[in-house]
């Protein structure tokens, strides 16, 4: 640059575009003039970037500056994760020379290769942390996950996507998208998010954004990976607040359906971030419970046979857990007074009648909901109460139904009218096998149809008669808590409880529960009981016991 240059009194020089600045070339001069310095991880980068914008090939010298740091690469770096991790972070700032010379590709690749040795390497020892207790398996989380929360979100995208190619175990990696969001994601905590009011930057949100739709590109595809619920909720809110793109919100919704059962009711509330819209985002939720059934579709269709359909069918079990869950968060929401009726109502129509065995859940919803919103019109009322099946709500219920003023006459008249047969049915001891006999009759093949409406029509009368189970099942354990009931006030009443107790035991056993009636000396003790159970005071739905 002297010799080229055209003043020969020149005395100063600008050098432009530098790698690693002026202590770099400080480095390199220190090199040249034979000064001793350690090369290390933190400066080999930096060293390699700047000796090769200084040509300082074996042209000028041997062992120039390049082939040092192109040794020290190869022989020291590329052999352990660490020092790789190292070197690829102080890359950052001196690209796309970096990339160019190849160092992000053999950083890359080192960190995959040593990640799969030491996954070989603790083989033995992650089966005893299987073993051991749980604080202990906390211990066994692979040390370099901690290493690669530091890396730039680009380069830490590279890395992962390698690990996955390369068979890096699902679990591993999901432990590092976990511990980088909770490095990265200042706001991934509740405390943060339930605060819609956003105090960052435009660029600091931006930034956020690409991560998170980077992390849940980065999940793993398997079957057999567990990704936490909870971390899948917290980035599913981070990707609400930061606005990500649908394909990032829908995937994450994706993945949450496949463990509905197993989310708490604090997790369904996520907060609205929308102007003059709910203080819920109740149109997330409906979004996941659409996935969660195409889900048990899928799993249902794949299904050849009838073993499935059992009582003891986990499909059906789930969707269970999910109908309570579902109840629980409506009576959560119901209070809202900006949620309309039209997104309640969805909420109730998604999913099928076999999903509640009772609906003193889906009640309970539905007179919070009309307690906070008073001005709803009558016809909307009694829309709202339609969904609310008499026939499945408990004695408790019931009571309650019956004396509620905010419900619709009609709804009041239907609680009357299924406690006046429910009371009919168990005075004479019918336990529905007439219902169960029709079912059967009912699911007779026909053969005008096609064997696949044949058996479309046979799972729905074995899930109606699961069902039917189920309510008897219910309606048994109530009847036995009403006889405990009886017997405590009988004790208390009368002086020799314990031999009429006995004998009242045994009346009320005689009252069938899977059986009909099998005489008159049944209704006599019947009669017996209630004439007993008007002398202690008590309702009249005790009459059923």
């Amino acid at each position: 640059m002297v010799a080229d240059a055209k003043n020969s009194n020149i005395s100063k020089l600008e050098i432009l575009d530098l790698p690693g600045g002026a202590w770099t070339f400080e480095l390199a001069a220190k090199f040249c003039y034979g000064m001793n310095f350690e090369i290390t991880a933190s400066n080999v980068a930096d060293l390699r970037c700047a000796a090769e914008f200084l040509e300082m090939t074996e042209d000028y010298s041997e062992e120039n500056l390049i082939a040092r740091t192109e040794t020290y690469l190869n022989e020291v770096v590329v052999l352990s994760l660490e020092k790789s991790v190292q070197v690829l972070s102080a890359c950052e700032t001196l690209l796309p020379v970096a990339e160019e010379l190849g160092i992000l590709n053999r950083c890359v690749n080192a960190i995959t290769v040593n990640a799969v040795k030491e996954q070989l390497v603790s083989g033995l020892s992650r089966l005893d942390c299987d073993s051991g207790p749980v604080a202990f398996k906390g211990e066994c989380l692979d040390w370099w996950v901690e290493d690669l929360s530091g890396l730039r979100i680009d380069f830490y995208h590279r890395v992962v996507s390698a690990m996955g190619r390369t068979g890096v175990r699902s679990d591993s990696i999901v432990a590092s998208l976990i511990h980088y969001a909770q490095a990265s994601l200042k706001g991934i905590g509740k405390q943060q998010i339930w605060n819609p009011a956003r105090t960052n930057t435009g660029a600091m949100e931006n930034g956020q954004r690409v991560i998170v739709e980077t992390l849940a590109s980065l999940l793993p595809t398997e079957k057999t990976s567990s990704i936490p619920l909870n971390f899948l909720f917290g980035m599913l809110r981070m990707a609400i607040m930061v606005d990500a793109t649908l394909a990032c919100r829908l995937e994450l919704e994706r993945r949450i359906s496949f463990g509905l059962e197993m989310v708490s009711l604090d997790d369904l509330l996520i907060p609205s971030i929308q102007a003059c819209d709910s203080l819920f985002d109740v149109d997330t939720i409906h979004r996941i419970l659409v996935h969660f059934l195409q889900r048990i579709e899928e799993e249902e269709n794949g299904d050849c046979g009838y073993e499935s359909e059992g009582l003891a069918s986990p499909s059906h079990g789930t969707m269970l857990k999910v109908g309570q869950l579902v109840d629980a968060y409506l009576a959560e929401i119901a209070p809202d007074p900006y949620l309309s009726l039209q997104k309640f109502v969805a909420m109730i129509e998604i999913l099928p009648d076999y999903a509640r065995v009772i609906d003193d859940g889906l009640y309970r919803a539905v007179d919070i909901y009309l307690k906070a919103h008073p001005m709803l019109p009558e016809h909307e009322c009694k829309k709202l109460c339609k969904y609310v099946d008499c026939q499945k709500l408990s004695q408790e219920a019931c009571n309650h139904a019956a004396q509620n003023d905010r419900l619709p006459v009609q709804m009041a008249v239907r609680v009357l009218h299924c406690e006046q047969l429910r009371l009919k049915n168990a005075l004479s001891g019918s336990s529905g096998d007439g219902f169960f006999s029709q079912k059967i009759s009912s699911g007779v093949p026909s053969a005008a149809m096609s064997p696949r409406d044949n058996y479309a029509s046979l799972r729905r009368e074995n899930r109606e008669l699961k069902l039917e189970i189920s309510r008897m099942r219910v309606r048994l354990s109530e009847l036995e808590k009403e006889q405990v009931f009886m017997k405590q006030g009988m004790i208390e009443k009368s002086g020799n409880g314990k031999t009429f107790l006995t004998s009242l035991s045994r009346g009320i056993g005689r009252i069938g529960i899977f059986h009909g009636p099998v005489g008159g000396k049944q209704q006599k003790s019947g009669r017996k009981s209630r004439a007993s159970e008007g002398k202690t005071g008590r309702s009249r739905r005790y009459s059923v016991s």
